[in-house]
């Protein structure tokens, strides 16, 4: 059974539906809180937590929870509370299940996933005193080593929840490597892939026939000194996973549009519409929502999203933003203060299947639009055979492939290269030939 269980209702859960919900186990276990209370723990009578839950969130993007959950029944506006069960104790899962069904049958919700619910007291059986304490310090860690953050998830899409972004903030403060470990079927949204791109994070596939493997390039792992890594032979070679096989050929694309935006650090400055000039180029329509983590759950806003960057500095921040249901589209958005000025990091991926067209003619008047009124500095797009749905499968997929390049020069000038179609490969050394002549380094891609 799922770790993860999730209560979906139209009311927010007042306090006293709450406490009904942690009475699941019965009178004879605790209630703790962390994050100055937006964090609830139902604990064992020893106090080690079995179920951490998270402060409701509204979720008003239309589509959401069908992008994260599957089809619900409850993807108008709704309070998404989420409980993660202790992978230590048998007991917890059905404690998390009993406690979202409380909530779902009090305010008239539904509970994901469906076969989880139930409403039933949960005695604690387990020997607790038999099981070790896991001392991570935060709930959404598993295992917590001198090397590594490791996260368990269960659940079929592994989103870039608050509990992810909280282990891989405790990770990367602590100079230590997030770990996700999932079975082989599960698959992970941008938001999270991205988040795993970084050395040494890892996304951990625990096979039941072939052990485990690397779920972005397929190399087998081993545990070793306190973290998953590549098993190397006496040449200090890897090898790929047997079942590390070629994602099918559906004729599903995604086409990603990389760039970064400086401004002058203004008090009038505001952030976010480049981004919103991408979205009404390409699809007519500003972003649907943007957080700081999925689900998304807040309509969009460019002054909401400046005021949390302003609040924030000097320190980055990260967001995401998605689009409509009628047209996949995820993006990633880095704000950081530098010499240079306010710069905006932005990566932003469509969806197209084989019926459908890549707009990639209306990218040169996006540059200019982008250069004119947003502080471009460059643009980069490639497109890619992936699916449509912007999920990652542990599967062997072909890289992207560059189709055009747009880059601010010194003059006040944008530059507008075509590199290719996005399908051929011979793009990539026409790129490296561009940005040699430039004496650039080669854009990220």
């Amino acid at each position: 059974m799922t770790k993860d269980v999730i209560a979906l209702t139209p009311k927010m859960p007042d306090l006293p539906t709450l406490l009904a919900g942690l009475y699941a186990g019965g009178p004879d276990l605790g209630i703790s809180t962390l994050a100055d209370g937006a964090v609830v723990q139902l604990c064992a009578p020893d106090g080690r937590p079995l179920v951490s839950v998270e402060t409701p969130v509204l979720v008003q993007v239309p589509g959401e929870t069908e992008r994260l959950l599957g089809a619900t029944g409850h993807d108008g506006p709704v309070w998404w509370t989420e409980a993660r069960a202790s992978t230590a104790v048998a007991e917890a899962g059905r404690l998390a299940g009993s406690f979202a069904g409380r909530l779902a049958a009090v305010l008239d919700g539904a509970v994901w996933p469906p076969e989880a619910a139930t409403t039933e007291v949960v005695p604690l059986t387990t020997g607790i005193s038999a099981v070790p304490v896991p001392a991570t310090g935060t709930p959404a860690v598993d295992v917590l080593t001198s090397a590594a953050a490791v996260v368990i998830q269960e659940r079929p899409l592994v989103p870039m929840t608050t509990w992810l972004s909280d282990a891989l903030r405790l990770a990367t403060e602590s100079d230590r490597a997030l770990q996700i470990v999932t079975p082989p079927t599960a698959r992970l949204t941008l938001a999270t892939r991205t988040a795993l791109q970084g050395v040494p994070n890892r996304w951990v596939v625990q096979d039941p026939e072939h052990g485990y493997y690397d779920g972005l390039s397929g190399a087998v792992l081993h545990w070793k000194d306190g973290s998953f890594s590549p098993v190397r032979d006496e040449r200090g070679r890897t090898t790929v996973a047997q079942a590390f096989t070629p994602a099918p050929d559906t004729g599903d694309r995604q086409f990603v549009l990389t760039l970064r935006t400086c401004h002058a650090p203004d008090v009038d400055l505001v952030l976010g519409r480049a981004l919103e000039a991408v979205f009404r180029r390409l699809t007519g329509a500003e972003p649907a929502g943007w957080s700081t983590a999925e689900p998304v759950n807040l309509p969009w806003s460019t002054r909401e999203l400046t005021d949390l960057a302003r609040a924030r500095a000097p320190r980055p921040t990260w967001l995401i933003a998605v689009g409509r249901p009628d047209r996949p589209a995820l993006a990633t958005v880095r704000v950081l203060r530098t010499t240079a000025g306010v710069e905006e990091d932005i990566t932003v991926t469509f969806g197209y299947d084989a019926d459908e067209s890549v707009p990639l003619e209306r990218i040169e008047q996006l540059a200019a639009e982008l250069h004119a009124e947003h502080g471009l500095v460059s643009l980069l797009t490639c497109q890619r055979s992936a699916r449509r749905d912007l999920t990652v499968p542990a599967r062997l997929e072909p890289p992207p492939v560059p189709a055009t390049f747009s880059v601010a020069d010194a003059d006040e000038a944008v530059r507008h290269h075509r590199l290719g179609d996005g399908t051929d490969p011979g793009a990539w050394a026409r790129l490296r030939e561009l940005m040699s002549a430039r004496g650039e380094q080669r854009p990220a891609g």
